[in-house]
């Protein structure tokens, strides 16, 4: 039962096409484009979920400190770019975020809290950032409310996820759906 229970959960997320990374969501300043603009992406998706993920894998601090070092580091990104400083190559560290992030769940990679922390951080910038310039310069306070709580549903969501299923299956679980996302991000650099 628990197998079916996993298999129908990792299904059913197989099935999700992946979204373009950025879609046009039209005015970027609003509480409610803020909040939708992490799902409209795949690369954002798949990288704060596993975040959440790998901290269960991790257990203790990792599981509530990796999610805050993302966010954290995520405003500040957002805060580097509304202040129209210029970062080359936060595209591909996005991509590259989706790839790394699963490889550490997927190898269940135990890496020292703060080293971990200091990495997701890195990561976060590069999607922070990306938040930043796609905001308009109208009052961003809202859309940064919305994206920031959103990110932070996303992140619970890959630790729900992540406890579910290794309380019905086990850590291979976890690290099954690691490889999903790597496979995932692999095919979003590609398309």
């Amino acid at each position: 039962m628990r197998r079916r229970i996993f298999t129908i959960l990792v299904l059913s997320g197989a099935l999700v096409s992946p979204a373009l990374a950025h879609p046009a969501v039209g005015p970027i300043y609003s509480f409610g484009a803020g909040l939708a603009h992490p799902f409209t992406g795949a690369d954002h998706t798949l990288a704060m979920f596993a975040v959440g993920l790998w901290g269960v894998l991790a257990g203790g601090r990792a599981i509530w400190l990796w999610p805050l070092a993302f966010v954290a580091t995520m405003l500040v990104g957002f805060a580097t770019a509304t202040m129209g400083l210029h970062i080359p190559f936060f595209d591909p560290a996005i991509s590259t975020s989706v790839i790394v992030l699963g490889l550490c769940v997927a190898l269940a990679i135990a890496a020292p809290i703060w080293v971990a922390a200091a990495m997701v951080g890195l990561f976060a910038f590069f999607h922070g950032f990306a938040h930043g310039i796609e905001a308009s310069t109208a009052n961003t306070i809202p859309y940064v409310a919305g994206f920031a709580l959103a990110t932070s549903l996303i992140h619970s969501a890959g630790i729900g996820l992540g406890i579910l299923a290794e309380a019905l299956i086990g850590k291979i679980a976890l690290r099954v759906m690691g490889a999903f996302t790597v496979l995932s991000g692999v095919f979003l650099i590609a398309s």
